[in-house]
């Protein structure tokens, strides 16, 4: 692996865009994360729903038991779709390309993840300085 202290100005110029690109996955990644956070919540919200249905059957409030469990119990929270459906799109249509696009443009760095930040971090450290090393386990 190059020493990412030694890249060229063009060099550094390629590392800064490769990991503005980076950057947009670490967002689409996060974006990625919230929906499987909205799909399990709202998972959970759908078995809580049903356990409730039951206790207000049990209570003899059948109509309102009824009409929940008909109206929102397993609805679509967009037109033809459940939560599991709008992640395997999202995958599929935008996560998926994203991410060769990164794999793409890394290859102008290399194949390095987090170029950009390999350099920043060579030009902020402090050489020979205690919790400033170079990688872990070596000393300067």
């Amino acid at each position: 692996m190059t020493d990412l202290s030694e890249l060229a100005a063009g060099d550094e110029a390629t590392a800064e865009a490769v990991g503005k690109i980076s950057e947009a996955f670490e967002a689409v990644e996060r974006a990625r994360g919230a929906l499987y956070t909205f799909h399990q919540l709202t998972g959970t919200a759908d078995f809580a729903l049903e356990e409730g249905i039951e206790k207000l059957r049990k209570l003899g409030q059948e109509e309102l038991a009824a009409d929940l469990e008909r109206e929102l119990l397993g609805r679509n929270v967009l037109p033809g779709r459940w939560t599991f459906q709008v992640v395997e799109d999202y995958d599929d249509t935008y996560y998926e390309v994203f991410r060769q696009y990164v794999a793409r443009a890394r290859e102008l760095t290399g194949g390095r993840r987090h170029s950009w930040e390999a350099k920043l971090k060579q030009r902020r450290r402090t050489p020979r300085e205690p919790g400033h090393e170079a990688d872990p386990g070596q000393a300067d």
